[in-house]
């Protein structure tokens, strides 16, 4: 399929994804192999999605240790169709870089980092934001739960720790939407749209993803309806380093959020998985016990 040019500015904001967008994927996933044949990632794979950040994505990399609770991490960026130096800038500071031709999506790009880190070996996957709004400081709390088996998705929650966010519109928005999905799924949660999360490698494979944008809420809720233990834990969400964010305006931004919790929900629902994958969201960690509980076995595409 002929890939479409978008201009410089252009962000994919649509509710399904592009026409071309799987062969703009598949074409950056087979440079990314011609470009690092036979790669081997750590066990933790710490993944970041950026769109234009090359300001900002140098020190969000030289923020994340090469280890993380005593596991190897590995850094790898996806480039969704930068045009302002960002896959040079990211190579600098020691990054894997997969780069698309075209933007397509935070969720587009957070599900070929996905694909990459499970392929080359990776047993934990870790999300940030390529702006420096979350801090890697938080993630060896997360990681830890993921290794003692007391989860097997952990959330970095602003609302159990603090944002220097001053939008207060915005805000509120991220406690009325955990207390939509908290009703939804019937899980305690506090932070449904954190772009601070560790997971387990195969959680990727085995929960459906198809929104090329709006994708905090469509894995957090396809996880919990599919038994995944989900945890939260505290954290602090800061300011940008520099620029404005990618994601619009706030009512717009809200309501095509909120269309995709609906749409995920019922999809999800409508799926009556069994009694043995019932969502079970765990205590926050400041004070809970965790079930003991163990993941699912389920194959990995």
């Amino acid at each position: 399929m002929r890939i479409r040019r978008s201009s410089a500015s252009e962000v994919y904001h649509g509710l399904r994804e592009a026409p071309d967008t799987a062969a703009i994927t598949s074409a950056a996933r087979e440079a990314f192999a011609d470009s690092n044949p036979d790669v081997k990632l750590q066990r933790l794979v710490v993944v970041i999605a950026a769109y234009n950040e090359a300001g900002n994505i140098g020190p969000v990399l030289d923020e994340i240790p090469d280890q993380i609770a005593d596991v190897a991490v590995s850094r790898l960026v996806i480039d969704d169709g930068s045009s302002d130096g960002t896959t040079a800038a990211a190579q600098r500071h020691g990054a894997l870089v997969c780069t698309l031709a075209a933007n397509r999506g935070h969720g587009v790009a957070l599900r070929l980092g996905y694909r990459i880190a499970r392929e080359a070996g990776a047993e934990y996957i870790a999300t940030l934001d390529g702006d420096g709004q979350w801090d890697p400081a938080d993630l060896p709390a997360m990681i830890r739960l993921l290794e003692e088996d007391r989860a097997d998705f952990v959330v970095g929650s602003r609302q159990l720790g603090r944002t220097e966010n001053t939008d207060s519109f915005r805000n509120l928005g991220v406690r009325f939407f955990a207390r939509l999905i908290s009703a939804l799924t019937h899980a305690r949660l506090t932070d449904t749209s954190s772009g601070l999360r560790a997971m387990r490698a195969e959680l990727t494979a085995a929960v459906r993803q198809t929104q090329p944008q709006y994708q905090t809420s469509e894995l957090l809720i396809g996880a919990l309806f599919q038994g995944f233990r989900v945890a939260e834990v505290p954290t602090t969400m800061r300011q940008r380093i520099s620029g404005v964010t990618k994601k619009g305006d706030n009512v717009f931004y809200g309501m095509r959020y909120a269309r995709v919790i609906g749409r995920t929900w019922w999809r999800e629902r409508r799926g009556e998985p069994s009694p043995l994958h019932r969502a079970a969201a765990l205590e926050p960690v400041t004070g809970g016990q965790v079930p003991p509980s163990r993941l699912p076995e389920r194959p990995v595409s």
